[in-house]
């Protein structure tokens, strides 16, 4: 029994070197229902809807009484533009992320008010917008200068596809 204890004590060195000289799991692909988001200490990834023309674009969120945790909307917009959201008809809170064209993060709108028409100004050069719910964006530390992954970004990307 000594000597079993002694192999297995040489055995764990042994497998924390295994370990740590592992290569780091890879991103997982893009994919067309997911928006991937890394900054500074952190990363997460939500399933999206898609609002990529005007009237879904127009239609947002509006009238859902909830949203998953894990996900949200993605906004696409043809090109770079300034935008403004308003809450009309939206019954949850919202956090807006603003990103532009290379999906880096701009701006982010925290705790939108549920059915406030008070323009909400993401500021010029906005390709992209992620809508998740309220509180979500503080809670995970989101701030200008994250990354957004997803199909959509294409080429230029802070983080393109692979």
């Amino acid at each position: 029994m000594r000597g079993q204890r002694a192999a297995g004590r040489g055995l764990l060195p042994l497998l924390a070197a295994l370990a740590l000289a592992a290569p780091a799991p890879a991103a997982p692909p893009c994919a067309p229902g997911r928006v991937d988001i890394r900054w500074d200490g952190g990363g997460e990834s939500f399933a999206v809807e898609v609002a990529d023309d005007a009237a879904e674009r127009a239609q947002g969120l509006m009238f859902r009484e909830s949203l998953d945790p894990g996900a949200g909307m993605l906004f696409v917009y043809e090109a770079p533009r300034r935008v403004s959201f308003w809450m009309k008809n939206t019954l949850i809170p919202l956090d807006m992320v603003f990103a532009d064209a290379a999906g880096r993060v701009t701006a982010v709108h925290s705790m939108a008010v549920p059915l406030d028409e008070t323009p909400i100004d993401g500021g010029e050069g906005v390709r992209f917008v992620l809508e998740i719910n309220g509180g979500l964006a503080g809670r995970l530390g989101l701030a200008p200068g994250a990354e957004l992954r997803h199909p959509a970004i294409g080429p230029g990307a802070a983080w393109p596809c692979d």
